[in-house]
């Protein structure tokens, strides 16, 4: 009876931490905005598998990247408030100090871009092969307003442009 309890409890323990789900929301230089919906993240022996289910965005291809710190708040820049600035640079935890693509090289955070189709929704899931669950931990996910060409030319950190949309793991 004791095994059965404890094969359970490795079971769900394992299970709580091999998928979780992260709101996510538009940001402004005032703060968080309305809700575009959730990003389902599962672990995989493939690496982590994002799979979005957002609508309201722009569409087209764009950036998409774990960040640094836990935060979706603005912060001051050159004495102006940007969006979601708190959550700090693409997570880089190598000190790579270098944008590169999700399959190798550069920063950890660097992941694959999402397509966002005609109606301005998010469903086509994307694989990072390189992170765990542990690397979401406190951290922030950021979809830009514009494309990555994962390389720091002819634009610094692929030219995805401005953060729009942002959600943070717990």
């Amino acid at each position: 009876m004791n095994k059965v309890i404890l094969i359970l409890m490795a079971a769900f323990s394992f299970s709580a931490v091999a998928e979780t789900n992260i709101s996510m929301n538009f940001v402004s230089a005032e703060g968080i905005d309305e809700s575009v919906g959730t990003i389902s993240v599962k672990q995989t022996e493939y690496g982590l598998v994002f799979t979005p289910n957002l609508t309201g965005l722009k569409p087209g291809l764009r950036g998409f990247h774990l960040h640094t710190n836990g935060s979706c708040m603005p912060k001051e820049k050159n004495g102006k408030m940007v969006p979601a600035l708190a959550a700090g640079g693409h997570y880089d935890p190598e000190g790579t100090n270098t944008h590169g693509s999700p399959w190798g090289g550069g920063h950890l955070g660097d992941l694959p871009a999402l397509y966002v189709d005609a109606a301005g929704n998010v469903t086509q899931p994307v694989l990072a092969p390189r992170l765990k669950m542990s690397d979401l931990k406190n951290r922030a996910i950021m979809i830009h307003a514009g494309a990555d060409n994962h390389s720091d030319h002819p634009k610094k950190l692929g030219g995805g442009g401005p953060r729009d949309v942002c959600g943070v793991s717990s």
